[in-house]
């Protein structure tokens, strides 16, 4: 294993970790942590993002150009994601069945609709 990818993995881990913990803390009421959890949950993809950025520089990949496409791409990721976890919030917490998996499934084919529009057809 290469130690750029050791690195990310350590680093992916502790963010995806913190950043899942923070989202539980936001959104179960039981637990009577918002704020701490809105706080972890931003340390935790604060975690991720330099997680990217120490990879690729280990990598000597070039940085990342924000053009139209990048900024289009991220904002579909955000969007599919968000309706993935409404759904899933939807049908675990709110009880709402039928309207959650909907939902969820509408998240994922935003979340589908990703690989077309950055690699392309062909």
């Amino acid at each position: 294993m290469k130690k750029s990818t050791f690195v990310a993995m350590i680093l992916g881990t502790i963010g995806g970790i913190l950043f899942a913990l923070g989202m539980c803390m936001t959104l179960i009421p039981e637990w009577n942590a918002f704020q701490p959890g809105v706080v972890m949950g931003a340390i935790g993809a604060v975690v991720l993002l330099v997680m990217v950025l120490v990879w690729r520089k280990m990598e000597n990949k070039a940085p990342i150009k924000l053009s139209g496409k990048t900024i289009g791409a991220t904002l579909i990721g955000i969007v599919g994601a968000l309706l993935f976890g409404v759904g899933m919030c939807l049908t675990m917490v709110w009880s709402h069945m039928v309207v959650g998996i909907i939902v969820g499934i509408v998240g994922i084919v935003v979340l589908l609709c990703l690989i077309p529009f950055i690699k392309g057809l062909k």
